[in-house]
């Protein structure tokens, strides 16, 4: 490996480093409390090396929404090759559940660490919208599949983001604790089971 390479890979170590640390320092202090020394400090470099990667904690809070949504639009276009879209809709449905238990971190960073945005358009968001889309995307072929024919599909794409996503915030704050005689995986595999008998309905 030359030189250029080798100087290369360090500083997407060290860049990752940085990212890996920051996601750990927003969960515990949020946004407005977190700080570039913080950072640092977690990564036990100086705040002078953090500024060389990033210009401030909002860069790096947006790289690391980034990296979220990215894992997540991965897992999700693994079903594209489900030809029937309702079954791929359902089947989402199940793959962002399963991203909220795997990736508890990056979801609570992706949907439940608030950040004070001036400008969405330009905040590195775009991916955001881009898993908004393929959600919306998806109800617009169930209904030119026969589905849900009289429902506005802007309506009924958030009616869907937000029960899926109520499950995964409930399980990544731990507020499930209120029903006792189910466990997190009994509450989140049925509980989206009896919302998909509802689709089924539509």
């Amino acid at each position: 490996m030359g030189i250029t390479e080798r100087k290369q890979r360090e500083k997407q170590e060290m860049r990752q480093r940085i990212l890996n640390g920051a996601r750990k320092v927003f969960l515990q202090n949020g946004y407005e409390q977190t700080s570039m020394r913080n950072i640092a400090n977690e990564i036990s470099y100086s705040a002078g090396v953090i500024y060389f990667h990033f210009k401030d904690k909002g860069e790096i809070f947006q790289e690391l929404h980034k990296e979220g949504f990215s894992l997540l639009l991965r897992q999700l276009r693994v079903l594209d090759s489900v030809i029937d879209p309702f079954e791929r809709l359902k089947a989402s449905g199940r793959a962002f559940i399963q991203f909220a238990q795997e990736n508890k971190d990056y979801y609570n960073l992706m949907f439940l660490v608030e950040e004070p945005l001036k400008n969405t358009e330009e905040s590195g968001f775009q991916i955001a919208k881009e898993a908004i889309k393929y959600l919306h995307d998806l109800v617009l072929a169930c209904q030119q599949a026969g589905r849900f024919k009289d429902m506005d599909p802007e309506y009924l794409t958030f009616m869907i983001l937000s029960a899926t996503h109520g499950i995964c915030a409930l399980f990544c704050k731990d507020r499930t604790m209120s029903f006792e005689h189910k466990t997190n995986k009994e509450l989140m595999e049925n509980g989206y089971a009896s919302f998909v008998t509802l689709l089924e309905k539509g």
